[in-house]
């Protein structure tokens, strides 16, 4: 086995009328061993640590929520240390947390699919794609956002997206856990 990681876990499609129990996920993933389970509030969020690669945790959530919550859309995975470099890397300092999002991306888009978003963004909202992560910012907020709806598809990627504010939280989760919180 590998070393023990704190893993942030983000569900994509949570909300709305696809809920992921967390009380009962929760209990799930300890069952199966995961060590240290914390789940942020219904929108698909889990911070975990576990010594397998995280390949085997993607592929053992995957298994345990279609099996336990007939629940199967994409799962993404980022190390503590890697959402630190996420945090450190946001482009828009001063933007308002609700406001400020972070998409997970499942892989790297190619450059020609940022090109494309660029091209359907006329404004005022900014983005960055930094490596697997798109940082995201509309002063006018996503739901006034022409943008908003077009970003996975001209990507071509799989994502999933968080607030600034969830963004901090499950940072701060991370690092309770890590300290030895229960």
């Amino acid at each position: 086995m590998g070393r023990r990681t704190t893993y942030i876990i983000l569900f994509r499609g949570v909300g709305g009328a696809t809920s992921l129990p967390v009380q009962p996920l929760k209990t799930a993933l300890l069952e199966d061993g995961f060590e240290k389970v914390a789940t942020y509030i219904n929108t698909g969020n889990v911070v975990l640590v576990s010594d397998r690669t995280p390949r085997q945790i993607v592929q053992r959530i995957a298994d345990i929520t279609l099996e336990k919550f007939a629940f199967s859309k994409s799962i993404m995975i980022v190390s503590r240390a890697n959402w630190k470099k996420l945090i450190a890397g946001n482009p828009f300092p001063g933007a308002e947390g609700n406001k400020l999002h972070a998409y997970v991306l499942e892989k790297e888009p190619d450059s020609a699919a940022i090109e494309a978003l660029e091209r359907k963004n006329a404004g005022p909202e900014k983005f960055v794609v930094d490596g697997n992560v798109l940082y995201y910012y509309p002063p006018q907020g996503a739901s006034e956002s022409k943008l908003f709806s077009k970003i996975e598809t001209t990507l071509k990627v799989a994502a999933t997206a968080r607030n600034w504010n969830t963004v901090l939280k499950l940072a701060q989760l991370a690092e309770q856990i890590d300290k030895g919180a229960p």
